[in-house]
This record gives C-alpha cells, structure tokens and sequence, in this order.
C-alpha cells in the first residue's frame, strides 16, 4: 500500500503554501494510485486542522477520495483514503 506523508508544520502560517501543498499531495496520490495521505497540521490551536478540513470538504476534491480519517490517538493527524 502506498502512502504520502505531508507535515504543515513549517508553513503553518502561509495560507497559499498550505493550500499549494495539499493541491500537490491530494493531486500526486491520484496519479500515482497512493492508497493514503497522512496530513500533519499539529494539535495547536486547531485551526490548521479545521483548515486542511474545510479544503478536503471542497467538491472538486472531496470527489477524488472515499473518506477521511481523524486519528484518535494523535489529534494532529489526518488520514486521506483514496479508491482505485
């Protein structure tokens, strides 16, 4: 199983970096087949988090994955699961 890790911690205050770099990740794991997509916003106040949600949430992207996942054990970690 495929799987891409994207950590926004170093851009965490850059709204056109994040949202470059999730376009990126969310377009590479549908060319190349990547089963999953771990995204790292980091637990702070969570409005990272909330971002990187809200842009999953979009139609357009939102139709090119089955589902997300929000890790339980870790709060600043996404799960992305693709269908192929």
């Amino acid at each position: 199983m495929g799987r891409i890790k994207l950590n926004l911690h170093d851009i965490f205050s850059n709204g056109r970096a994040i949202e470059t770099e999730l376009n990126r990740v969310i377009q590479e794991a549908v060319s190349k087949k990547i089963e999953l997509v771990e995204i790292i916003p980091g637990k702070g106040s969570g409005q990272l988090k909330k971002g990187v949600l809200r842009f999953l949430e979009q139609p357009q992207i939102k139709k090119l994955y089955r589902r997300i996942e929000k890790d339980d054990k870790n709060f600043g970690r996404i799960f992305v699961h693709f269908r192929y």
